[in-house]
């Protein structure tokens, strides 16, 4: 059941209310500026140039769009993340007087500037520890990267609860949560229903699965996301990885949780509650909305993004998930219930298996297989630094990999 005293970290405080009401304008950090979700946080500042200014800008590699992005928005330092592309970035913003930080420790630092608002959208595990410094200087975090929560939920809950630094998620299914749970008191939450799309391989017959191709799994019916998190959209991981992300932002147990697969992508997200009652969240699929909402809650200003037409919604259908062409589900709700480091090996092995499938190493039907192969190999009790995390992620990469080599005879 949901705890209102672990839920508080989720709401806004009462300084976080007066910033977004105040006529100051709000100095926002976008890690993974140039990624999916970055790009589209930039597009919604560009919509109110009076009420934002950017403090900084993060990248991995990608130093010729962050210097496009830093010349537009003027924030105060920039950091690249590979150590290989830095001086490229130096050169090209020379005289321009914003600095530019250097390595996974410039990233950090980055993460640690003045700001109210940080959008934390660096993909995968890269994304923890930015996350963890940012959370150090009590800025709220706009939460658009689930991995940190599937991989240390706890260790991350415990810092937001040390800084009173608050959190807001802005994956579309979290954010159609938190929604539908304002107002609402302790003890009326029966659960929570997560919704997917399906992916592009809802109808295709399992015995097919071995000849999908890259492109085929790019492709995604409703979203426009990048490539990782498409395919893990395309084998239910990506639901998985959410239903872990629900169970430490909202206090949950597994049971609470409950996935349906809803192919229109229109209702996001839905709360059941103890009388009997449903409450549901539903617009077109654009991730700018649950960014703006996250950046400006508890707030809600006037966009011009695309309405719900209801007169070309002809149906809303629902189903249950199909785990047995989907494993990655099951995988994902065997982590959670597995506990201690399960989830972090799931998380790791996915972004290895991902790798080698978008590099066109390995089948699409291999992915769960190495996934529960890693799990049964590293998965062991929990563990309660960053440190001890960052060992038990090299671990299950080192073994995944390890997975897909040939044996000799």
């Amino acid at each position: 059941m949901i705890d209102p005293d672990k839920v508080s970290r989720l709401t806004a405080s009462d300084a976080g209310s007066e910033a977004s009401s105040s006529s100051d304008p709000q100095r926002v950090t976008v890690l993974g500026s140039t990624g999916s979700i970055g790009r589209q946080t930039l597009e919604v500042l560009r919509l109110f140039p009076e009420r934002f200014t950017v403090s900084a800008l993060t990248c991995g590699s990608n130093v010729d769009l962050l210097v496009q992005q830093a010349r537009e928005f003027q924030p105060s330092c920039v950091a690249v993340g590979n150590p290989a592309y830095v001086e490229s970035c130096r050169e090209q913003l020379a005289g321009t007087g914003i600095r530019v930080l250097a390595g996974p420790e410039g990233v950090c630092e980055g993460a640690s500037q003045p700001a109210d608002v940080v959008m934390a959208a660096i993909l995968g595990f890269a994304g923890l520890e930015p996350v963890l410094a940012a959370i150090e200087t009590g800025a709220r975090i706009a939460l658009a990267n689930k991995e940190t929560m599937v991989v240390a939920g706890d260790l991350v809950n415990r810092a937001l609860d040390a800084s009173g630094s608050t959190m807001i998620p802005v994956d579309s299914e979290h954010s159609a949560i938190f929604q539908c749970l304002a107002g609402e008191t302790f003890g009326s939450v029966e659960e929570v229903i997560l919704t997917a799309s399906g992916g592009p391989f809802r109808q295709r017959p399992k015995h097919s699965f071995d000849q999908i191709t890259k492109e085929e799994a790019l492709d995604h019916p409703n979203w426009d996301m990048g490539a990782k998190i498409t395919i893990d959209s395309a084998t239910l991981m990506n639901k998985g990885l959410e239903v872990i992300e629900a169970r430490w932002l909202f206090d949950l147990s597994p049971e609470e949780i409950r996935v349906l697969v809803h192919p229109q992508s229109i209702v996001h997200s839905m709360v059941a509650f103890s009388d009997g009652s449903i409450k549901a969240e539903l617009g077109v699929p654009d991730m700018k909305v649950p960014i703006q909402y996250a950046l400006t809650y508890p707030d809600r200003w006037p966009a011009p993004y695309e309405r719900l037409d209801w007169t070309a919604t002809a149906s809303l259908d629902f189903e249950m998930p199909d785990t047995d062409r989907f494993p990655c589900l099951r995988l994902a709700y065997d982590a959670l219930r597995q506990g201690g480091t399960a989830p972090a090996v799931l998380n790791a092995a996915n972004e290895v298996a991902v790798e080698l499938f978008l590099n066109e190493q390995i089948p699409f039907t291999l992915i769960p297989e190495l996934i529960e192969e890693a799990m049964q190999n590293v998965a062991g009790p929990g563990v309660d630094s960053l440190d001890a995390l960052k060992e038990v992620d090299a671990e299950a990469r080192r073994v995944t990999k390890e997975l897909t080599q040939p044996t000799a005879d």
